[in-house]
């Protein structure tokens, strides 16, 4: 009997060769990852008039440059999360900033995401030989957005949370205000039944994050024995105190309030003047929380101050302190201080979230629609840093959907979902966002608990049956691109994880790599 170190693992390899396909095939062929090749039509048609863009309609959008390497490192593989053996499935993306291209809902692509299997078995050593060397990768035209950090300096962006927990946020603060320009103060607050922070540590703290390319200043609060909820709304006072002359702009937020796209961000606000009151925010997305605060910006989404604003909240600060409730929320508390000091009134932005919503949320983020925020990613399922990591190649591409054929969707950086019963075939409307979510009905209440927030909306599929659906699992830089791994994980006994990974790159990053390999 062999020991447990003689034994060799294999894992059941599907290795994809991409064919262009042409507007004149009726069939393709899609892997059903246990060696059988599926058969099922093409179909270029939209659905449920959604906005949707068609590539490759020419036969030519796709064609990739062949001489890609015959092995492939695969040592990464020990890192991850699996159980062997494995399916596994890769294919390259090379994406294509193009002027006048802009973000649809719902892209469909003249072709398969993974066209061609052959199945193999290997060893778990760090490479793969290849049989196909001509392997071609999929071209992707996207919006010609910067890849670059925005001048984002008029913005000040405030926290108040402990040196342990904005310790563990760092890295997803790191992915949307490093060299930005913009300004982030952080209230550092004692930790339950722990003592305060130190001038010294704080100051250690502040180095080491300005070091990481993020203009930010620690500060102790404004009062000892002060309640979380005052400290939080004391954020509007620090910041306007502490501002620079440039400043338009002040966002009280959680420490696990992420923003995918400053420039998206930058871009919302550029609606508003500054020099007029305005509050802008986003209400729960559950009735439920609405109608028991109200028309409230909730602090997970974000809270937008205009200058003008800070500056009347600044005014009143002392007053609205002293007519506070202690049970008060911290954003209930600057909702309080406006209704009740001045004229202004809530100006919803739906696209930041506070994703209150329980549950399995792939609907939210499966939508199509680019988010200004998100909220309460510290539950482990939600690595909003890895799930954007490929922004930096594509820029808004974060969550963007494509379609392939009439079997496949990905939503990037989220999830590859499959439709083996014909859904997409028959019309499933990608206008509405799938209902995954938990129930949040209200009594006596028309609406039924999102319609205000998350419509429209259809009603679930039934996984693994309707909807076969690949999760990301985990996201690198490698060698200037990205890489991305989605996995659907074995139900029973005997049923195998599947793996699909993705390399993405610029396509003047892949001309760069491609000429590299020539012979001189």
């Amino acid at each position: 009997m062999l020991t447990r170190r003689g034994i060799v693992i294999f894992a059941s390899l599907v290795v994809l060769s991409a064919i262009g396909l042409t507007v004149h095939q009726t069939q393709k062929v899609t892997p059903d990852f246990l060696g059988k090749l599926v058969p099922s039509k093409v179909s270029n048609k939209g659905q449920g008039g959604q906005e949707v863009k068609d590539i490759g309609q020419d036969g030519q959008a796709n064609k990739g440059n062949p001489g890609q390497p015959c092995d492939t490192d695969i040592e990464w593989l020990a890192g991850v999360d699996i159980k062997y053996p494995i399916s596994y499935a890769q294919r390259e993306i090379v994406v294509r900033p193009t002027s006048g291209v802009e973000r649809a809902s719902l892209t469909k692509v003249d072709d398969t995401l993974f066209p061609q299997a052959e199945q193999l078995l290997v060893d778990k050593k760090s490479h793969l030989e290849l049989r196909d060397c001509q392997q071609q990768p999929l071209i992707l035209e996207v919006p010609d957005t910067p890849i670059t950090p925005m001048d984002a300096f008029r913005m000040h962006f405030g926290i108040a949370t402990t040196l342990e927990r904005l310790e563990d946020s760092t890295p997803m603060i790191m992915r949307w205000l490093a060299h930005t320009g913009a300004k982030l103060f952080v209230i550092a607050i004692k930790p339950e039944g722990g003592k305060a922070p130190t001038s010294k540590q704080l100051a250690f703290r502040q180095k080491e994050l300005r070091k990481r390319g993020m203009d930010v200043t620690l500060l102790p609060p404004l009062k000892k024995g002060q309640l979380y909820t005052e400290t939080y709304f004391s954020l509007a006072k620090v910041m306007y105190t502490h501002r620079t002359e440039e400043a338009l702009w002040f966002v009280l937020m959680d420490d696990d309030t992420f923003f995918p796209s400053m420039r998206s961000l930058l871009k919302m606000l550029e609606k508003y003047n500054p020099d007029k009151e305005y509050w802008i925010g986003a209400v729960s997305e559950i009735w439920w929380s609405v109608a028991r605060y109200g028309m409230m910006a909730f602090g997970g989404a974000g809270i937008f101050l205009s200058r003008a604003l800070a500056a009347r909240i600044d005014e009143v600060y002392d007053i609205c302190i002293t007519e506070m409730h202690p049970a008060a929320g911290g954003d209930e508390r600057v909702m309080r201080c406006v209704y009740g000091h001045t004229e202004t009134k809530l100006t919803n932005e739906p696209a930041l979230h506070q994703m209150d919503v329980f549950g399995d949320l792939s609907g939210v983020y499966e939508s199509g629609r680019l988010p200004l925020s998100l909220h309460h990613w510290k539950g482990g399922d939600y690595p909003v840093d890895k799930m954007s990591l490929v922004s930096n190649i594509c820029g808004d591409c974060f969550l963007q959907r494509w379609q392939f054929g009439d079997d496949t969707v990905l939503t990037n950086g989220y999830s590859i979902a499959m439709y083996p019963e014909g859904e997409l075939a028959n019309g499933l409307d990608f206008t509405k966002a799938e209902e995954t979510w938990d129930s949040h009905t209200v009594e006596d209440s028309v609406n039924p608990g999102t319609w205000h927030s998350l419509s429209p909306s259809r009603p679930r599929l039934v996984l693994d049956k309707e909807k076969i659906q690949y999760r990301l699992l985990e996201s690198a830089t490698v060698d200037g691109g990205i890489r991305q791994s989605y996995i659907h994980k074995g139900k029973e006994e005997g049923d195998t994880d599947k793996l699909l990974v993705l390399y993405w790159r610029r396509e003047d990053q892949a001309a760069a790599s491609t000429n590299s390999t020539q012979p001189e």
